[in-house]
């Protein structure tokens, strides 16, 4: 019997998916556990317009992230930090404090775990941050880190 998933089913197949499996499996796990429908005229149609959907969503998401990413571009972000003997800088600049200066200085809203950088900046000057807003589409942040007065 054919039957389109609704949940991943281990050695079966992953959600969305049409399989074939026994009745007898079908009747008795699949459907009692709503792990599956039958793959019946009507649910192949419903099947096809979810997909559409998601397709849908996945395109807008990509969109809003570029624009997200241009944006980003045009700004710049300055974190103030203490300076230490010498005109050193003390401490460091981490990516939790880039986002919170992202989101006050320029009303962005840009997730800490998102901010990729190799290391905490340690030093005053401009620096180039790379920012993961999409698995496609990522986009630099300038940050410029100057002495705290």
């Amino acid at each position: 019997m054919k039957v389109i998933l609704l949940e991943d089913v281990k050695s079966l197949g992953k959600k969305g998916e049409i399989v074939e499996a026994s009745d007898g499996y079908v009747r008795n796990f699949l459907l009692p556990k709503k792990l599956g429908v039958e793959a019946n005229a009507k649910n192949l149609n419903d099947l096809k317009l979810q997909k559409a959907n998601e397709e849908k969503i996945a395109r807008e998401r990509l969109e809003a992230a570029k624009a997200f990413a241009e944006e980003m571009e045009t700004k710049e972000v300055i974190v103030k930090m203490k300076a230490g003997e010498g005109g050193k800088a003390f401490g460091s600049v981490s990516s939790k404090e880039i986002a919170q200066a992202a989101k006050s200085q320029c009303g962005m809203e840009i997730d800490k775990k998102k901010i990729q950088m190799s290391e905490p900046i340690k030093n005053f000057g401009v620096y180039q941050v790379q920012v993961k807003l999409h698995p496609k589409v990522s986009g630099q942040l300038k940050v410029k880190v100057v002495e705290e007065k």
